[in-house]
């Protein structure tokens, strides 16, 4: 067995071939739009929203655009099926949306009465003061499952076109420029041949495409890499695990934590905040570029639940619902160098809009899909879609807060590769610094190219949830005789097997001796595979997790 490995030595390449499709024969089954947003997360419903408002407004006042077919793509059976957050939401963009509703309209479940801040061991815990970036004056508690549901009603009300259960498998090409997307063929059997309730993929044009497709998202992927855009920093991820509980002590403050349960080798932390006046939420969320082989974020958040800050919460409670997804966690310098192209622009977290330290992104993805909006609104006036025309997207998000609040913290995630110690030292400079410590032009790994140590020490125990049963939590609708969305590299080693099982939170693989077992309909989307392994590529329309209260 070896001592180590680097996970992208077992990882296939992304096929070009068939995210991209180029010069295919139009035909009459085509579905026309004159702008596609590609998923109904927060960035894509607030997208389609400020352009079906500035479509309406042009019309009222005269200015003659005319009618405007906006679409927007989810690949969940219902509207925020597929979406999980800590939504601890600041709720700027949305009263900007929406001027005219008053506090108690918007869908959030109560405001932040105040923020605690603990470092943890494994028996105890000490309060620290709040780090300012993590300071939640003024903002919400949510669910975002709720407030993407709710975002869809209004754009539905304001003639936007809804594609549920519709998840896009391909971008389309006409020469350089971007003209839609090739949906997923529903109804597959096993073997990918046609099954009785077989429908064809279909094709969305577009005159202008945005992509909101979220955490990894994969035509953001494959449209870099074919335009060969590139970012300062690789892009890194970290895999969250969050559970909704309902109890009788709900706690009166967010609460976030360091330390222990996470080893000093990784990055991350807990969550515990409250829903309401029943309802807990309670996550980890560590760095996928820890060092263990057999590190396992589901069972370290079962774990951290036994802990004395966080029992009292939950005991006499109930679980209701579990869920998991990676998050970006490259800030500034892991953006892509440009953020359109020729009939394309890309907004949200497939892009990488998060700020690690203030641990907020919702509020950026909206943001960015609202500019998007503005540049497609811009564009379809002047009847330009070429990357010179759509290139005002990207000196609006530089000019915008989005920006100057990510470059004060933009080194500050990469600053913990050198040590849970190191890293806090760095992180205070950078603090004092507003980011200018200690400089650009670092050079780091991807997480798939870190190497990960093989641990001989024995597994996690795991006192609370198992895998199979967190999956059935997540009302995971997957059939079992779907073909696999897993492209899992050739000659696994048995120590990569284990890694894999131990990653991923939902129990997709298992080791059995020395070969892997995939159990791809127990997945959930939530990309960590994408990261650090067997490829993922989106199901039939409806599958995966269907999240109501996260």
């Amino acid at each position: 067995m070896a001592k180590s490995f680097r996970p992208i030595d077992f990882q296939t390449p992304l096929d070009l071939n068939r995210l991209i499709i180029k010069n295919s024969p139009r035909h009459d089954e085509q579905v026309p739009m004159d702008v596609l947003f590609v998923g109904a997360g927060p960035a894509g419903l607030a997208g389609a929203i400020e352009l079906a408002r500035l479509v309406k407004q042009d019309n009222e006042n005269g200015g003659g655009i005319g009618e405007v077919e906006i679409g927007v793509l989810e690949k969940a059976e219902s509207l925020g099926g597929h979406n999980l957050s800590g939504a601890v939401i600041n709720p700027r963009v949305l009263k900007d949306l929406f001027p005219e509703l008053k506090e108690e309209d918007f869908p959030f479940r109560g405001k932040v009465k105040g923020d605690r801040f603990y470092k943890l061991t494994e028996s105890g815990h000490v309060r620290l003061p709040t780090p300012p970036t993590m300071n939640n004056h003024g903002n919400y508690v949510a669910s975002i499952c709720e407030v993407v549901r709710w975002m869809g009603e209004k754009a539905e009300e304001l003639g936007v076109n809804l594609f549920n259960s519709f998840p896009a498998e391909a971008l389309l090409l006409e020469e350089d420029h971007v003209i839609g997307v090739r949906t997923t063929p529903m109804g597959l059997n096993k073997d990918g041949s046609p099954g009785s309730q077989y429908m064809p993929p279909t094709e969305v044009t577009a005159k202008i495409t945005v992509l909101s497709e979220g955490t990894r998202g994969l035509l953001t992927q494959a449209y870099l890499q074919e335009q060969k855009i590139s970012s300062n920093y690789p892009q890194i991820y970290a895999l969250g695990v969050k559970e909704i509980w309902q109890s009788k002590n709900v706690p009166e403050f967010v609460t976030h934590t360091l330390d222990w349960p996470v080893p000093k080798s990784a990055f991350g932390g807990s969550f515990m905040y409250p829903m309401g006046e029943d309802l807990v939420a309670i996550g980890l969320v560590v760095g996928l570029d820890y060092k263990e082989h057999n590190l396992d974020v589901h069972k370290m958040l079962q774990q951290m639940k036994q802990h004395p800050l966080f029992k009292p919460h939950l005991d006499g409670g109930e679980c209701l619902e579990w869920g998991a997804k990676t998050i970006p966690e490259g800030g500034l310098n892991a953006l892509p160098e440009s953020l359109h192209g020729n009939g394309l622009l890309m907004a949200g977290d497939c892009a990488g809009f998060v700020n690690v330290p203030a641990l907020k992104g919702i509020h950026y993805a909206m943001q960015t899909g609202v500019y998007a909006a503005r540049t497609a609104f811009k564009a379809l006036k002047a009847q330009k879609y070429d990357s010179a025309t759509l290139s005002e997207y990207d000196q609006t998000i530089k000019d915008s807060y989005i920006w100057s609040d990510l470059k004060k913290v933009r080194n500050m995630r990469q600053a913990f590769k050198s040590g849970f110690i190191t890293g806090g030292i760095k992180a205070g400079l950078m603090t004092l610094t507003g980011g200018a410590f200690p400089g650009d032009g670092q050079h780091f790994e991807e997480d798939a190219a870190e190497e990960k140590s093989v641990n001989d020490s024995t597994a996690m125990e795991n006192p609370g949830i198992s895998k199979v049963d967190a999956v059935y939590m997540s009302a995971n609708k997957t059939r079992d005789d779907i073909p696999s969305h897993l492209t899992v590299g050739k000659n696994i080693p048995s120590e990569v097997a284990e890694f894999y099982a131990n990653m991923c939170p939902a129990g997709v693989y298992e080791r059995q001796g020395d070969k892997l077992i995939v159990n791809a309909p127990n997945c959930v989307d939530c990309k960590a595979t994408d990261v650090l392994g067997p490829r993922w590529q989106p199901r039939e329309g409806g599958a995966g997790p269907n999240y109501r209260k996260m």
